[in-house]
């Protein structure tokens, strides 16, 4: 079984997502690390509940990224960590843990990329007066959610839709995408696009 790490700032609700398609026995691995910058954020508390170890901190407490990603790292090591899901973490991830968890690091972002990276992707859609945005789920490098993209899905926007309503219907996609992503690659079965547009199988 593939022991991963999940790494949230927020309510996790990917996290539980993803932890209730391997109570399903639909994604076969164990999460086996929660790592959290908001110590007091709702995914903290789920992640006790299920009895998952969880790593939280203030980024403030160390001198620099690569102070507190060397403790991130060595809970990786202690725990056999052989991927990364990004599930709402804040945070850039540097070269501490991209170098020894390179291709290995997966992030889910809320438009369909290249279109409208970084932070509030569904804002930016709906300013752009775009009719279709989605879903994307991407390996993780040292840019914002530059990474080569693994699958996507898309949504439409509809005329009378809100950010809260576009919010909605991109989380039950994510729900269900990001868990059949992982599932994917824990078994070695997805696929990667690079730039030049070759498929790539992991």
């Amino acid at each position: 079984m593939t022991n991963i790490a999940v790494f949230a700032s927020g309510t996790g609700s990917n996290f539980d997502a993803l932890a209730e398609a391997i109570d399903r026995n639909e994604v076969d691995a164990e999460i086996s690390l929660l790592v959290s910058d908001k110590p007091s954020s709702k995914v903290v508390d789920k992640a006790k509940e299920r009895g998952i170890e969880v790593l939280s901190f203030h980024p403030g407490d160390f001198n620099g990224k690569a102070g507190y990603e060397q403790v991130i790292l060595g809970a990786c090591q202690e725990h056999n960590i052989e991927w990364i899901v990004l599930a709402g973490y804040m945070r850039l991830v540097g070269t501490t843990l991209l170098t020894p968890f390179e291709g290995r690091i997966i992030n889910i972002h809320p438009s369909l990329l290249p279109a409208f990276p970084g932070k509030n992707a569904v804002g930016q859609a709906l300013e752009a007066g775009v009719k279709v945005t989605g879903v994307t789920v991407h390996l993780v490098d040292e840019g914002m959610d530059t990474g080569p993209i693994i699958d996507q899905q898309a949504i439409r926007i509809e005329e009378e839709d809100t950010e809260e309503d576009v919010q909605q219907r991109i989380q039950q996609v994510e729900h269900v995408l990001y868990p059949e992503v992982v599932g994917r690659l824990v078994k070695g079965e997805a696929t990667k696009h690079d730039k030049a547009g070759i498929t790539e199988r992991f």
